[in-house]
């Protein structure tokens, strides 16, 4: 099985994208932990924000994945690591 398969296997859901969904373009962490996102408007989202938005397609890229009652978002696998969520840069709301 390829390694794609396996890791989209681990997602709960994939939303379909509109075609005016946003990216994410940064990671907003506490303590080590992503608490939110940075858009590719240049918004800031909640994690719980951004799970919503990609329910309803206005997050492009992603797919809803949970870890006991948290759901949160991971990376949709396309053969590029760099826009892996996880080698995206923290960010801070504050820039």
């Amino acid at each position: 099985m390829e390694e794609n398969t396996l890791v989209k296997n681990t997602l709960d859901e994939i939303p379909k994208a509109n075609s005016n969904a946003k990216h994410i373009v940064g990671l907003v962490k506490q303590s080590g932990k992503v608490t939110g996102y940075k858009l590719s408007d240049e918004t800031f989202v909640s994690k719980p924000d951004a799970v919503a938005m990609a329910k309803h397609g206005d997050i492009a890229g992603v797919g809803i994945a949970h870890r006991g009652d948290t759901e949160y978002l991971k990376a949709i696998p396309n053969g590029n690591e760099n826009d892996n969520l996880g080698n995206l840069p923290a960010v801070s709301p504050q820039e």
